[in-house]
C-alpha cells in the first residue's frame, strides 16, 4: 500500500494492516480515529467530512515522505474517510511498520498529527439537539504550534 487514500467506504483496518505485512518488521504501530458521541460538552449524533481529495493526497504524500526521511521505518500508510460517519466508525487510520517499536510509535504519531494539522479536511458535527456546525481541532492546532512555532 505505502501511501494515503481517501475513501467513502468503511475503513477496513485489518485489510490495511495486512497490506503492510513484511517479514523484516518487528513492530507495527497504528492509530484509529473514531467518531465519538460528544465534543466540547455537546452530544454528537454523527459527523460529516469534506475533503479536497487531490490536495489532501498530494499533501499527505509529502507528510509520508517526511516520516520516511525522519524515521527508520520499513513502510507506512494512511486512509481518511469522507462523507457522513456514524458514532463509533473509524474516520482515519495510520499504520507504520519498522524493525523496532519506538520508531514505529514516533512515526505513527508524527503522521497523524501532521494529517490533522495540514490536510484540507473539514469536519461538521451534527448534534442531538438538531444543531450542526463546522468545527476545527484546537488540540491539533496546539500540538502543531509546539512542533512548528513559526506557523
Amino acid at each position: 500500500m505505502s501511501g494515503f487514500t481517501v475513501t467513502d467506504d468503511i475503513i477496513d483496518t485489518q485489510a490495511l494492516r495486512r497490506e503492510l505485512a513484511n517479514g523484516r518488521a518487528g513492530a507495527y504501530a497504528s492509530f484509529e480515529g473514531w467518531v465519538r458521541n460528544h465534543n466540547d460538552g455537546r452530544q454528537v449524533l454523527r459527523l460529516e467530512y469534506e475533503i479536497h481529495k487531490d490536495l489532501a493526497i498530494s499533501e499527505a504524500a509529502q507528510i509520508l515522505a517526511e516520516a520516511r526521511s525522519r524515521y527508520d521505518i520499513l513502510d507506512l500508510a494512511a486512509e481518511h474517510r469522507a462523507g457522513v460517519l456514524e458514532i463509533g466508525e473509524c474516520s482515519v487510520w495510520v499504520g507504520v511498520i519498522s524493525v523496532h517499536r519506538e520508531v514505529a510509535f514516533e512515526a505513527c504519531r508524527y503522521v497523524i498529527d501532521e494529517i490533522k494539522h495540514r490536510l484540507p479536511i473539514w469536519k461538521k458535527e451534527y448534534y442531538t439537539d438538531g444543531d450542526a456546525e463546522w468545527v476545527n481541532c484546537r488540540h491539533c492546532e496546539q500540538a502543531a504550534q509546539q512542533r512548528h512555532p513559526s506557523t
